[in-house]
């Protein structure tokens, strides 16, 4: 089924194979509906490919006055500006500053704990964290989980089959990425609750892309409640050490010039915080889509080969990260425009993942689209250090829900995404179904 190009204003917007949300409004100036964008216009929000498109035909490169940002949006600058140094991962005194001078000097705890996230460093000190975590990342690791991924999803779906209903994001997407993330840390199990909390209330500073005292208090009292939380599992690591990652970074922190105990904490917080978001929305972002493209998900269904190419077009189609942020350290000439040296950029990659110039018919979802080289784990340095460990979650998880559930239906047409311009998330997503045994 083909899907129409997202459209101008006043047009009815088709999105993931049918129209949600009716028409975006008739407004003539791009820069109008890119401010009700950032002021989570529902209109607007909850469907932000037609405003993705004409910003790549009309205003690839464009300032937005209410996120005090430029947005760059089409695929070959958004790839060149990820491997230019010259456009900062640094980026946390440029969110922090936006906030009232008192509130600055409240959250300066957690502005020096992000300071040191992975994402949010530039190198010689990125290159050097970065470099102890990859280890716990690569594909001859990750390919030794599969077995016990399996056998999470597995438990998951036995849990939830019986009632012939799910709500995809509770019962299972979020479950499944931290359960194996905890289990790589070496955290327990019954602390998923605590984990919940404080990721949501960090990531969603982080993501938010402004500076706002309510998120910053929270992030800053979950940063504070987690690095405590994560100072008595590392004091009892360093008298037990175990099998998993917080024992081998300790082993890194003890080595001089490796890891400091500031930044062994602040890894193990990115770790946790970022080890899940990406995967949670993918399997639940990818499965609204194959339900809305159903001959799609009747591919994937019949050919099961077709999983891995099916994941990557889905992280295309419904980027889950959908910009990265940076600041320019320098002033910069990109498309007649002048960004100035110390003002933020988002990086709109679901934007550039949706340019027809490098991806034919860029918005119909083809599970077999090859060759596809999108950008939703970014490019460069900052590349996703989960990216391996996502991909096979992300493939376990949607080929066993394929095949273990029978008639899959929406159990309602409206859906609520998180009001957050970093992440494409739904709240919750409930589909009813005819259980079917085993996998």
């Amino acid at each position: 089924m083909m899907v129409a190009r997202p459209p101008h204003l006043g047009i009815e917007v088709r999105e993931l194979g049918k129209t949600e949300g009716g028409f975006l409004p008739d407004v003539a100036d791009c820069q109008q509906l890119l401010e009700q964008y950032a002021r989570f216009d529902p209109a607007v929000f909850a469907n932000p490919y037609g405003l993705f498109a004409r910003l790549r035909s009309e205003e690839p490169v464009c300032w937005c006055e209410t996120l005090e940002c430029w947005l760059i949006t089409r695929y070959d600058d958004v790839a060149s500006a990820l491997r230019d140094p010259r456009f900062s991962s640094s980026r946390i005194n440029a969110l922090v500053n936006q906030l009232p001078y008192e509130t600055r000097e409240q959250v300066e705890p957690l502005r020096q704990y992000l300071a040191k996230f992975i994402g949010i460093s530039d190198p010689p000190d990125h290159t050097r964290i970065r470099s102890l975590v990859n280890k716990a990342f690569s594909s001859r690791v990750v390919e030794t989980m599969g077995p016990r991924i399996q056998r999470i999803v597995d438990e998951l779906l036995d849990a939830v089959e019986p009632a012939g209903q799910m709500d995809i994001i509770q019962d299972f997407a979020y479950l499944l990425p931290v359960t194996v993330i905890a289990e790589i840390l070496g955290l327990p199990a019954e602390d998923q609750k605590e984990f919940k909390r404080w990721s949501d209330d960090i990531v969603g500073f982080i993501s938010s892309g402004r500076g706002l005292v309510d998120l910053a208090q929270r992030a800053q009292n979950s940063m504070m409640e987690l690095t405590n939380y994560y100072r008595d599992i590392i004091a009892e690591r360093r008298r037990q050490p175990r099998e998993d990652l917080i024992s081998k970074l300790i082993v890194a922190e003890e080595q001089e010039d490796r890891l400091t105990e500031e930044e062994l904490l602040a890894t193990c917080v990115t770790l946790l915080a970022g080890g899940h978001e990406t995967t949670t929305h993918l399997i639940a972002g990818g499965m609204l889509a194959l339900l809305r493209n159903p001959e799609q998900l009747q591919v994937l269904r019949c050919d099961r080969s077709a999983i891995v190419s099916g994941v990557e077009e889905l992280l295309r189609y419904e980027t889950p990260v959908q910009r990265g942020e940076r600041v320019a350290a320098d002033h910069i000439e990109l498309r007649g425009r002048r960004i100035r040296k110390g003002q933020r950029v988002f990086l709109v990659v679901a934007a550039a993942n949706r340019d027809e110039s490098q991806f034919p018919e860029a918005d119909r979802l083809d599970v077999r689209r090859h060759p596809n080289r999108h950008m939703a784990f970014g490019f460069g340095i900052h590349f996703c250090v989960g990216a391996i460990l996502a991909r096979a979650e992300g493939q376990i998880a949607i080929g066993t829900l394929l095949r273990r559930l029978r008639e899959p239906t929406l159990a309602a047409q409206t859906l609520e995404y998180q009001q957050t311009l970093a992440i494409r998330g739904l709240k919750s997503l409930t589909i009813n179904f005819e259980p079917r045994g085993g996998s």
